[in-house]
């Protein structure tokens, strides 16, 4: 145990946060996500809710702040306009760590971008549409 990190931040993904450049991606995964389909590098988290692994993941991943949406959810399959609780639990984890809301892509968007991700965090939500893909950016 390390002092001053959150304990959902396992040894592969710090190793996989510490590994990663500007401009990388990561995308967090519901239990539903085909996460060992779109994987480079699979990190599993079972168990644990998406929004507490965002939550641990924004103490120490700074965003992209030169893209206007640096933080994406999965849109609901014909209702672009309906926001998710799980969704609406990430724009309040976002708002803590001082970032905007998260923009959404379609679904077929958002596998693409999750295929060429750093890495895909599997973890235990069981909620429906509660992904998130993170564009790392640099310390100031």
């Amino acid at each position: 145990m390390l002092k001053n990190l959150s304990p959902l931040l396992s040894p592969d993904l710090l190793h996989a946060l510490a590994s990663m450049g500007h401009g990388d991606e990561i995308v967090l995964a519901d239990a539903f996500f085909p996460a060992a389909t779109h994987a480079q590098r699979l990190i599993r988290l079972p168990g644990i809710a998406a929004d507490a692994v965002l939550d641990a993941v924004l103490s120490l991943l700074p965003l992209d702040d030169f893209v206007p949406q640096p933080a994406c959810t999965m849109q609901v399959v014909g209702r672009a306009d309906e926001v998710p609780p799980a969704v609406a639990q990430f724009t309040e984890v976002l708002a803590r760590h001082g970032e905007a809301a998260p923009g959404a892509l379609d679904r077929y968007a958002f596998y693409e971008r999750a295929a060429k991700a750093f890495a895909v965090v599997a973890t235990g939500d069981t909620r429906t549409y509660a992904n998130i893909l993170l564009k790392k950016g640099v310390l100031k």
